[in-house]
């Protein structure tokens, strides 16, 4: 009989909710038996039947019983979480972004190494079943080999208010939604090297919110003539809009998100991306059903269980989430300077992404 494992959960806010109903819903392997937070995390397991609440993850890491630890917190504070996991002999799976810094990455990455548990890498875009197909087509040599890749993900703003304050989220749409893009992108192309990065970036809506990004756009050259293009905004009104291209030498694929099996839905009181409470979003949308299933969530925990229990190699590491931050500190630059990023690329040393963009507070 598969043991079941056991889940700590670090964050209640929103990737708390769904990593939650994804656990509960669609991974039978799978038992959340605690979760921790300074703000709410009693009512939050009081009102989900999570047995255990801790106002400090230090002492929920001290349940031997718990394998591994998900966590979903501010970006700030994701390099102290998962050293502190690594060295409580627990498997990490860490939301996206991997971290603010190169630096702290490595210091991730060594201490999961070091303490022999998984440091996985939680980008859900490469569980989401239409975008899985796209890549599908790609291996069954459908379209050939892929030499272009778009990918573009856009809201109106975050899902979180701390990801506003930079100091807190290391920079803006980029650091939010790009990361999205450029790991499936690379993905389907094969996660070929890096040869050079030209990114723009603007803040034109959001001003007085943020002094990060909310509209990108970024080109990634990659070895053997491969090409992304990537979108972001938090500057797009109307719900999320989630879609993808590929392009290759006998054809090309698209897969959007949430058109094609979604409810056209107008709302003037607003609903919920995902599982957040109603009035997220006013005016038209597109309503998924299940949402959570459709981005994947439910196949990306049940994947990373199924690697805590041995019986599948992680498709997305914390060496993944590694390239991707570097990849967006090129992008970051490449705006500041208004030049392309050529590769090998050896970044200045900063304490958040966006300060190679502009100088913030």
């Amino acid at each position: 009989m598969t043991k079941t494992v056991k889940v700590g959960m670090i964050g209640t806010g929103f990737v708390g909710d769904i990593h939650h109903v994804s656990f509960r819903d669609w991974v039978p392997d799978a038992e959340l038996v605690a979760v921790a937070s300074p703000n709410n995390a009693e009512k939050f397991a009081r009102d989900r039947g999570i047995p255990a609440a801790y106002t400090d993850y230090n002492e929920m890491l001290q349940d031997k019983d718990i394998d591994v630890v998900d966590i979903g917190i501010p970006n700030d504070l994701h390099r102290d979480a998962v050293v502190a996991a690594a060295k409580a002999g627990k498997h990490v799976i860490i939301e996206k972004p991997l971290c603010l810094t190169l630096e702290e990455a490595d210091e991730m990455i060594e201490a999961c190494k070091k303490a022999g548990v998984l440091l996985m890498y939680a980008e859900e875009l490469l569980f989401a079943p239409k975008y899985v197909r796209a890549k599908t087509l790609i291996e069954e040599g459908a379209i050939g080999e892929p030499f272009l890749a778009k990918q573009s993900e856009e809201h109106p703003g975050p899902h979180m208010p701390w990801f506003w304050d930079v100091n807190r989220s290391g920079g803006g749409v980029m650091l939010d939604m790009g990361c999205h893009s450029i790991e499936y992108t690379r993905w389907v192309l094969g996660r070929p090297p890096v040869k050079s990065v030209t990114a723009f970036m603007g803040t034109y809506i959001h001003q007085e919110r943020t002094q990060g990004e909310d509209h990108s756009y970024a080109i990634i050259e990659y070895e053997g003539n491969k090409v992304a293009m990537i979108e972001n905004s938090w500057a797009k009104g109307g719900g999320v809009d989630d879609r993808c291209e590929i392009y290759g030498k006998k054809g090309h694929t698209r897969a959007d998100l949430l058109r094609g099996s979604s409810l056209l839905t107008y709302s003037e009181e607003g609903y919920g991306y995902a599982v957040e409470k109603a009035g997220a979003t006013k005016g038209y949308t597109f309503t998924m059903f299940e949402e959570v299933w459709n981005y994947g969530f439910p196949q990306e925990m049940q994947h990373f269980i199924k690697c805590v229990q041995g019986k599948e190699n992680p498709i997305v590491t914390g060496e993944d989430g590694r390239e991707v931050l570097k990849i967006m500190y090129a992008a970051y630059q490449s705006a500041g300077e208004g030049r392309k990023i050529e590769f090998p690329y050896h970044p200045p040393k900063v304490s958040k992404p966006i300060d190679l963009w502009k100088k913030t507070e």
